[in-house]
């Protein structure tokens, strides 16, 4: 057995807790979770992967067991997350590793891949965008968001926060919705409904245009680096979808591609195949 720990660490006032198993000394993964999660969906990889490699899941500021400071005292922004994660492994004296990325955890690792490419060893990509191409219709009341921000283009919003609409994000496009814990939703249902949680995220859903703006900036580091990489990816994704994994042929040479038939936390529904082929991946890619 190769036990989870749960830990926090300070960053510049910020208490980040993060989940750690397996051996410092073997190749680490850094796993990068989405909206409306945390390190939780990561719970399968660090039971199942800890006897080979060294697993970091940090919780972003607002997020899971991290600290949630107010909007005065914490930039809600991915630019600034990205630093806090980074300035985390800094800390940690993390230098080399493999991204795991998934939703925001995309556009947070390839931040951090940009500033320092030397650092990655590879990515494992599970529904983390980086194409236009790549952005579902899920997105058209978040692009009226981008376009004007009002009172009732960010109540239009709202929805994602209930308890029904944090269970469509984990059940819809999977093969069976009882394949997905509902303790997934129940707990960002119970940190969503902290004292301003949604002003955070919608501020967090308006910042997601910059990370547009980044992309090609995203997409010449691949093709610049060819980064080993490995997509495992929920074809049925509504804000995801399959487009955005096959966009990803146009500047990596090389990829271990896998569509999966099921939705945007793939991991819910296909936990022991994803990880076998993480687990086969890294054997092949990192030494």
């Amino acid at each position: 057995m190769h036990n989870t720990t749960f830990k926090k660490t300070e960053i510049n006032g910020v208490n980040i807790a993060y989940r750690e198993a397996g051996n410092p000394h073997n190749p680490t993964i850094v796993l990068l979770h989405g909206f409306p999660s945390s390190s939780h969906q990561y719970r399968k990889v660090l039971n199942q992967l800890a006897d080979n490699y060294h697993l970091i899941a940090p919780d972003y500021p607002g997020f899971g067991a991290s600290d949630f400071p107010l909007s005065k005292d914490y930039e809600y922004t991915f630019d600034n997350i990205a630093v806090t994660i980074d300035a985390f492994l800094e800390k940690k004296g993390i230098n080399s590793y493999a991204l795991m990325i998934q939703d925001y955890g995309a556009p947070i690792g390839f931040r951090i891949a940009t500033a320092h490419p030397e650092r990655v060893t590879a990515i494992i990509n599970q529904n983390g965008n980086a194409y236009e191409a790549g952005l579902g219709d899920a997105w058209a009341s978040t692009r009226q968001l981008w376009a004007n921000r009002t009172t009732a283009t960010e109540n239009a919003l709202l929805h994602a926060f209930t308890l029904e609409g944090l269970e469509w994000q984990y059940t819809h496009g999977t093969r069976n919705p009882e394949n997905v814990n509902p303790d997934t939703w129940h707990l960002d249902f119970l940190r969503l409904s902290r004292p301003n949680a949604h002003k955070v995220n919608i501020d967090l859903f308006y910042d997601y245009q910059n990370n547009v703006k980044l992309y090609p900036k995203w997409q010449q580091y691949l093709r610049d680096n060819q980064p080993p990489l490995l997509i495992v990816w929920g074809k049925n994704d509504a804000f995801f979808p399959e487009s955005g994994a096959e966009a990803f042929k146009k500047d990596v040479k090389e990829i271990d591609y896998n569509i999966l038939n099921t939705g945007h936390f793939a991991l819910e529904e296909d936990a022991d195949l994803i990880i076998e082929k993480m687990r086969n991946f890294m054997q092949k890619v990192v030494k």
